[in-house]
């Protein structure tokens, strides 16, 4: 394949003239070595003085094998989002990507809007659409792109929408290379079609068959409002089908304060809830967000020099969730001892299974001379290490620092409790909470469960109660979500089921244990779903804009 190479970066702290590249490449600064082989584009940099790295980008005509620009304007394209909530699928070239930027710049300060996605870092433009990691076309310009370079820098791509031209960038700015270091700028598998560009990314990956998880979570019934009555109650009420039992938010008196259990709430502390849960046969599960604690928090107060500053000296603000929360400096090996403690009590405490959310804090932050891959890359590392063998699942976390690291991973917003949730929710940022959005990031991402992790698109609810979602809905929501995922959650009390959602239960899970997605195909605003059970193909076709199967 043939590339251009644009390169921008300082030597000393002074800016070098843009180096513009067609093969490998040697001046007085660095080296460039390029290798293409078997659908695998690696480009490695070698640097002859220290360097700090602004830009990467790449563009070639033969991005689309096939396929000419006059077609762009037939042609969608998948864009993923930066984290797990980030709203994720395929857009033509007319679809607009909401910029929280636009908003009034009081409104943005008064909620964080700007600290969940991208828009700190990454410059939107009506010109333009972008996503991270994974990119594919399919016909008539069919193309697939993913990288191989989580460790090092996220790779992001664009398509200008009145071209269709794809320019790859690597997220390395602010990398700093000392003499002779050596850092690989990009690593990619293209293909020229969404199959063969799947099976290449499994061939690569190649990880195990998560273990599916069919479980319940406080959460979307409580919130969090929880208590050892409510949480012992609805353990009783689950059957031998389940197979984890997780107690989400709430437990804690503040969020960062995760051995503060409240006494009120939890009188007995939380030893004697993983006990039970055990006796009935489950997995224990806890919910933290270990990166982060909030303003109302005794760490706080009490541990101010723990949190990372911005270039003004203030605390690192990530989201108006709770009181307010702020990033942890995971440079502080205080921090660190910190965040393993309260790992560790759980875990020697007997939980099985933990959900770790809020995860993009931890590149939230500028490190010095790092990218934000790498930061993100040694904060799951880190986790991983402290658990050992525990289940992981990440959430709110950029999905490929999370591949081959967490056991499973959220692939969409939260559920929520109407379909698109109130009005003016929908001009947040674009990780809002919406059943709407998340029911398409379970169908557009499915191709990652069991590649990168397995997916987990986010709880079913079929209850009557507290819940706007229609009948319909609701029979959509578990299907789509029984098909794509390795993971179903629910926070209903299921002994309060009818007949009817009994059997709707049933055969969902039957899908969920047995079924194959074979293929899917959107038009206009229906997404047609082919699978595989027992050896019999089968379809349904879901409406993306009604939330219902057709």
């Amino acid at each position: 394949m043939k590339c251009n190479f644009s390169l921008k970066y300082s030597v000393d702290g002074r800016s070098a003239a843009p180096v513009l590249i067609t093969d490998t490449h040697s001046n007085d600064d660095f080296s460039i070595n390029i290798t293409d082989r078997l659908g695998r584009h690696t480009v490695t940099l070698t640097a002859k003085k220290k360097l700090t790295l602004g830009s990467y980008k790449e563009y070639s005509p033969d991005f689309f094998a096939k396929g000419k620009k006059k077609t762009h304007k037939k042609s969608s394209y998948f864009m993923n989002g930066y984290q797990s909530w980030t709203d994720t699928r395929e857009f033509t070239y007319k679809e607009k990507e909401h910029d929280v930027t636009k908003l009034p710049r009081f409104v943005i300060n008064a909620f964080s809007f700007d600290r969940y996605g991208d828009p700190l870092f990454y410059d939107y433009s009506k010109k333009k659409i972008h996503g991270y990691d994974v990119f594919y076309s399919k016909d008539p310009r069919p193309c697939f792109v993913a990288s191989l370079n989580e460790k090092n820098a996220y790779l992001i791509a664009e398509i200008k929408r009145k071209t269709g031209e794809l320019t790859l960038i690597s997220d390395v700015e602010g990398k700093v290379l000392d003499k002779g270091d050596t850092f690989i700028l990009c690593d990619y598998i293209f293909s020229d079609s969404y199959a063969s560009g799947v099976a290449a990314l499994r061939k690569h990956f190649s990880n195990k068959p998560a273990k599916k998880i069919f479980g319940y979570t406080s959460w979307y019934n409580y919130y969090q409002n929880i208590n050892e009555e409510i949480i012992l109650r609805d353990l009783e009420a689950l059957d031998k089908r389940f197979n984890l039992f997780q107690i989400d938010d709430g437990y804690e008196t503040f969020v960062g304060d995760w051995l503060d259990v409240d006494p009120k709430k939890f009188p007995g502390g939380l030893a004697p809830i993983v006990e039970a849960v055990h006796k009935k046969g489950y997995m224990a599960g806890i919910w933290l967000a270990p990166f982060v604690a909030e303003k109302k928090s005794r760490l706080f107060k009490e541990k101010p020099e723990w949190f990372k500053k911005d270039d003004e000296g203030n605390p690192v603000k990530c989201g108006s969730n709770w009181s307010g929360f702020y990033a942890l400096d995971l440079e502080n090996a205080e921090v660190r001892d910190y965040i393993g403690n309260c790992l560790k009590t759980y875990s020697n405490m007997g939980f099985d299974f933990f959900k770790l959310d809020f995860l993009y804090a931890s590149n939230l932050p500028k490190y010095q001379g790092k990218t934000r891959s790498e930061a993100a890359h040694y904060a799951y590392s880190f986790l991983r290490e402290v658990l050992g063998d525990k289940l992981i699942l990440g959430c709110g976390d950029t999905l490929s620092n999370a591949c081959g690291v967490f056991d499973y991973s959220r692939i969409g917003p939260d559920v929520s409790l109407k379909f698109d949730d109130v009005w003016y929710m929908r001009a947040m940022h674009r990780e809002r909470i919406s059943t709407k959005v998340t029911l398409q990031n379970t169908i557009y991402r499915g191709f990652l469960n069991d590649v990168y992790f397995g997916n987990d698109p986010d709880v079913f609810l079929l209850r009557d109660k507290y819940l706007s979602l229609s009948k319909e809905q609701r029979k959509a929501l578990i299907t789509i979500n029984a098909l794509f995922g390795s993971v179903m959650m629910t926070s209903d009390n299921i002994s309060e089921y009818d007949e009817e959602k009994r059997k709707l239960l049933a055969s969902s899970l039957d899908l969920f244990e047995n079924a194959e997605v074979v293929s899917f195909e959107k038009n206009e605003k229906v997404i047609t779903v082919v699978y595989k059970l027992r050896g019999k193909e089968h379809k349904i076709k879901y409406h993306t804009e009604k939330g219902v199967l057709v």
